[in-house]
């Protein structure tokens, strides 16, 4: 039996979601992709998952697609298939997730860190889209990247193939932020625990909210939004929370001390 290439483990409602094949880079091979998908699953079906985290052994987050088991493949059998799934687990998660890299992405794994909420990055991390310079073009993830990069970098990066360090990755919005390694998990976790004091409910419908197509003015949307924060006040989750704030104590979804 193939040694596991993804580990998945739950502690105080935190779900880590662990690329664990150095040895390629973390490149999305079949049994990669196979068991990162059925992690992410497993982490949005899973009632005591309030944040996920989704991270990396070695020093690569992710190489992009397995170009060994791309090699020789067809049109109908290049193995990429159900990369599309992925992304949209990681898009539409109703729980927020924190993409953590040591390490550069490239590719594939651009479109995974796109596809989360909240990333952060180590100073010394490179990203490049290298699709264009061995003759194929990065559609898939074009889909959750380009919602995040300005116009004139995807233009740039997609095209040119160049490398670019973290610090400007942060800077046309591909990132949240870029720190120094020993600074890592100290954001990582500043973000998470930021996330943990959302409600639930409210979190699964701001990220809703953040994917909907805007209208094209404020007075078209007025209406449907004004329902949907009605019934937000109203809700059992609303009213724990304002009477929390009234009382001076967190809210019951909120990690006791």
């Amino acid at each position: 039996m193939a040694d596991e290439l993804v580990h998945y483990e739950v502690a105080s409602g935190i779900a880590t979601i662990t690329l664990d094949s150095p040895h390629n880079r973390n490149a999305l091979s079949a049994q990669l992709r196979r068991e990162l998908s059925e992690s992410l699953a497993k982490a949005r079906e899973d009632d005591a998952v309030r944040v996920i985290v989704l991270t990396h052994t070695g020093p690569v987050f992710c190489a992009g697609m397995d170009l060994k088991e791309a090699r020789g493949a067809g049109a109908g059998d290049q193995g990429v298939n159900e990369f599309p799934q992925i992304l949209d687990q990681l898009w539409t998660s109703p729980k927020p997730v924190v993409a953590r890299l040591a390490g550069p992405a490239r590719a594939g794994g651009i479109g995974m860190i796109a596809a989360t909420d909240i990333a952060v990055a180590v100073k010394t991390a490179t990203f490049a889209f290298s699709e264009v310079r061995i003759g194929v073009v990065p559609a898939i993830i074009s889909l959750t990247v380009f919602p995040r990069l300005n116009a004139r970098a995807a233009h740039e990066l997609f095209l040119t193939g160049d490398t670019f360090d973290a610090e400007r990755a942060a800077a046309i919005g591909l990132i949240n932020s870029a720190v120094d390694a020993d600074a890592l998990d100290a954001e990582v976790e500043r973000y998470v625990k930021a996330l943990t004091l959302g409600g639930p409910k409210a979190l699964a419908t701001t990220k809703e909210l953040l994917s909907k197509p805007r209208p094209a003015t404020p007075s078209e949307g007025f209406e449907e939004m004004l329902a949907l924060s009605t019934r937000f006040f109203a809700s059992e989750e609303g009213q724990e929370g304002i009477t929390a704030f009234a009382q001076k104590r967190k809210p019951n979804w909120v990690p006791q001390d």
